[in-house]
């Protein structure tokens, strides 16, 4: 596998790995980026996502494998922190359940975790129909406004949807609705934070539940007033409340009383 990725920050601190959610790329974490360059941050491409990477199929297991690697050749014995977001975030899990001592901390935000064979039954026809859509800017402006994607990085995200193939767009959202917990989740150490907004729908609140209860590092919250998408809806606030967990364990106020249990 072809495993693209660019990175930021202090080679010498801690490895900060940052995986974006589906039907977007690496450039949903610019403001992260750009607030934590006293880590060293590295940003990858998941396969069949962003520019000119079509090289590989994409598959959360196949993702897993390969990230595993570039984190053990990049943290040369350094602290580990891993950074999903809903695709990403599964394919932060498959990790910690593939390889449980990998990270020191882990923050998985808005990981769908139950399965929905119904609707994968159904999903080839109604993609099959509404994939013309993807063409016309309209529609994806309805779309970045579900992800709260800005103005600034509209342009980028229209074209790569564009480019999104339909085979390729069948072949993720299968691999989305399909998967549920690991068994070796259950085994991951590190300290795991699990976040879902509050306006997210219930299955994703219930699998930000399930999560919880199937480890005990886990600390899981509902972030008031944002729904799925909350590192580009409320960046500042994101930043701020990842620091402060990885530092020191805190959480945010607005937070505390949403303690998910």
């Amino acid at each position: 596998m072809t495993l693209h990725y660019q990175e930021y920050g202090d080679k010498n601190a801690p490895l900060m790995l940052f995986l974006h959610g589906g039907g977007v790329s690496g450039w949903m974490w610019d403001r992260q980026i750009k607030y934590f360059t006293h880590y060293h941050c590295v940003v990858p491409q998941l396969p069949e996502h962003g520019p000119n990477n079509y090289e590989t199929k994409f598959s959360i297991k196949n993702s897993a494998k390969e990230l595993i690697k570039l984190i053990e050749e990049k943290a040369n014995g350094r602290k580990v922190i891993l950074i999903g977001f809903s695709l990403g975030s599964q394919v932060v899990i498959q990790i910690l359940s593939m390889k449980p001592n990998l990270c020191n901390y882990a923050i998985i935000n808005s990981a769908l975790v139950r399965p929905n064979p119904y609707l994968k039954k159904l999903l080839q026809p109604i993609i099959r129909l509404s994939f013309p859509l993807v063409k016309h800017k309209w529609f994806s402006k309805l779309q970045a406004k579900t992800l709260y994607i800005s103005d600034d990085y509209f342009e980028e995200y229209y074209r790569e949807s564009r480019q999104m193939k339909l085979d390729t767009l069948i072949r993720v959202l299968e691999e989305n609705i399909s998967f549920e917990i690991p068994e070796g989740f259950k085994k991951a150490n590190g300290e795991i934070l699990v976040t879902v907004g509050e306006k997210e729908n219930a299955v994703m609140k219930k699998s930000a539940k399930d999560l919880i209860n199937s480890n005990s590092n886990c600390t899981g919250v509902i972030i008031p007033g944002v729904g799925h998408g909350i590192s580009l809806a409320m960046p500042d606030f994101f930043n701020n409340m990842t620091e402060k967990w990885i530092q020191n364990g805190e959480l945010p106020n607005e937070c505390k009383c949403k303690e998910i249990r």
